[in-house]
């Protein structure tokens, strides 16, 4: 397949694979379902082929894209949907959500998200994710099972923790390589997050939870013994249940929590 699509060349720094096939773009249409009442971010539109299909089902579309060069064409495409499509030339990983959201309507993100930038992204976004009532995206196969991973999994570390943290998250289907103009080299996956309303597990200190996974998996093959020493010791662990000669992975998300929790409380002890 030629790179060049409608105009626009796929560019490389940008991370961009344009979707062109219809019975893909119907089945992500389907587990989205946009409904009149939905206020929908979409980020990274591409030339649009998402696009049109949500606003036809959607209120209201803000589309956050980097290339300035799409924004004229989906301007143009887009132009009779008024007030309803908005466009921000913006880089999404700097970009600040909380601007959107103008009434009481919770935020519906979708994205084709590069593979280069979708985990500081996904990172990015759940920091918003109390604006945010459910995100679509579609990611390297890879990442999608890493956000879905569980305690034992090869794929289970810090971007799952976080993201099941936050979110209930859903592997929906395989998307292949020739859905995409040009296709990349890797299967693609949608998955779906949906932030909960009220968070089934509550760490004290959220950042500290996030400093716990990232210390704890900073190098795999060590336990979290050696691992985690500058925060607990091996004995503290022991005290709360935790064997402290097991590898990060070995840990659920609850014990995670209650590690943060520990140190927490340790500091505002000392302090």
């Amino acid at each position: 397949m030629s790179k060049k699509h409608q105009g626009h060349v796929a560019r490389k720094r940008f991370g961009q694979n344009f979707l062109h096939d219809p019975s893909i773009i119907g089945r992500i249409i389907t587990a989205i379902r946009p409904r009149p009442e939905d206020h929908l971010i979409e980020i990274g539109p591409g030339l649009g082929a998402l696009t049109e299909e949500l606003l036809d089902g959607a209120g209201a579309l803000d589309a956050v894209e980097l290339d300035r060069d799409l924004i004229p064409v989906l301007r143009t495409k887009f132009f009779m949907y008024g007030d309803k499509f908005q466009i921000h030339e913006a880089d999404a990983l700097k970009f600040d959500f909380s601007t959107l959201q103008n009434d009481e309507r919770p935020l519906r993100v979708v994205g084709n998200l590069p593979y280069n930038i979708s985990t500081p992204l996904i990172f990015h976004l759940l920091s918003f994710s109390g604006l945010i009532s459910d995100m679509h995206f579609m990611l390297q196969k890879e990442v999608v099972e890493r956000l879905a991973a569980q305690a034992g999994d090869s794929a289970y570390g810090r971007l799952g923790i976080m993201a099941q943290y936050y979110c209930r998250v859903e592997k929906l289907f395989l998307v292949p390589p020739g859905a995409f103009n040009p296709p990349p080299k890797v299967d693609s996956a949608i998955v779906r997050l949906t932030p909960y309303t009220d968070l089934p597990l509550k760490a004290q200190d959220t950042e500290l939870l996030q400093d716990v996974v990232r210390i704890a998996f900073g190098q795999r093959r060590k336990t979290l013994r050696n691992n985690l020493k500058p925060l607990i010791s091996g004995e503290q662990l022991q005290e709360i249940g935790i064997d402290p000669s097991l590898r990060p992975e070995k840990l659920e998300l609850a014990d995670f929590v209650k590690i943060a929790d520990t140190v927490y409380h340790q500091r505002q002890q000392k302090s």
